[in-house]
């Protein structure tokens, strides 16, 4: 069950950073991460109201928003700043590279997230897990390496180093999720998932607009211009998919919920959800019009074959 949703989570991946990379094209990075934050706290702004009004339209689902303090809350603050730190730097950088070259990077987030649950979790990874990590690894970098025909300084575009140091808060993001949803007797702090996920998008709404308010907007007339694209709708709508997936949507919250199921380890979720780089490389190819795309596809069939491994060794 798991592996099915973390499946679902990386093709649905894959098309919010389709829809990120065409928002930020030409356009102020800043206005359009406000706006994906803005929009996709109105999606569980809903939740959180009708929970907080004492009625019983949400008590017993699992939309329902429990109430809870500064001790809960200070736990998610503290996740609204590392995801949307992460954000920011990815957004800059994805605006500035090409996509093909972006996801390779943020291929690379598994690793560091297998490092830390290797560590931290104690998790271990049996034979043909171990096989599909290395394949994995191995087509990610060498899909890095095909970036350089680009023209592109690995180690000399500041914008390299922001995709980098997104995709590292993004394996911290992922590690504290499940440090703040699995249970105590795994090591966890066991927070309710609708106060983590709701909650967190208010928290990067308000960090936000004082990103707006005191650093873009008065200096909006001499850096890049803000023009709307119907796609900033779409970015808020499909991370919030990846958070839902059912019949009607939004029934399991993927990005937590796949961390609930047991057997569920953390460094084979994210390896899988890397998988969405296959997407992003379609698409890159057929609406981009990006380059080097025959030694691209080549490093691709690894991903894919590196996910038939991890997929054999979670049976």
């Amino acid at each position: 069950m798991w592996l099915l949703l973390a499946f679902t989570s990386a093709v649905l991946l894959g098309f919010y950073d389709v829809f990120k990379k065409h928002s930020l094209n030409g356009n102020a990075v800043i206005p359009v991460l406000f706006l994906n934050t803005l929009f996709s706290s109105l999606i569980f702004l809903p939740f959180i109201l009708f929970s907080l009004s004492g009625t019983s339209v949400l008590e017993g689902s699992i939309f329902y928003v429990p109430q809870a303090g500064w001790e809960v809350h200070k736990y998610v603050l503290l996740k609204s700043f590392i995801v949307l730190s992460s954000w920011t730097f990815g957004y800059f950088g994805m605006k500035h590279l090409p996509i093909t070259i972006v996801g390779p990077i943020n291929a690379t987030r598994p690793v560091m997230v297998l490092v830390g649950a290797l560590l931290v979790f104690g998790e271990r990874l049996n034979l043909y897990q171990w096989i599909g990590v290395l394949l994995a690894v191995l087509s990610f970098f060498m899909l890095s390496k095909s970036g350089k025909k680009e023209g592109i300084d690995f180690k000399h575009d500041k914008y390299i180093y922001f995709v980098v140091l997104a995709s590292v808060l993004g394996a911290v993001s992922g590690l504290y999720d499940k440090y703040l949803m699995a249970p105590l007797s795994e090591g966890g702090i066991g927070l309710d998932r609708m106060i983590v996920q709701s909650w967190y998008n208010i928290y990067q709404l308000f960090m936000m607009g004082a990103v707006m308010m005191f650093l873009w907007y008065p200096k909006r007339k001499t850096t890049t211009a803000f023009h709307w694209d119907w796609c900033i709708i779409l970015i808020s709508i499909f991370l919030s998919e990846r958070y839902g997936i059912d019949a009607w949507n939004y029934i399991m919250m993927i990005n937590v919920c796949i961390l609930l199921v047991a057997g569920a380890m953390i460094s084979i979720v994210s390896m899988i959800r890397r998988g969405s780089v296959v997407v992003s490389f379609l698409c890159g190819a057929m609406f981009f019009r990006e380059k080097n795309l025959k030694s691209k596809a080549v490093d691709l069939i690894l991903v894919l074959i590196g996910m038939i491994f991890l997929y054999l060794g979670s049976k």
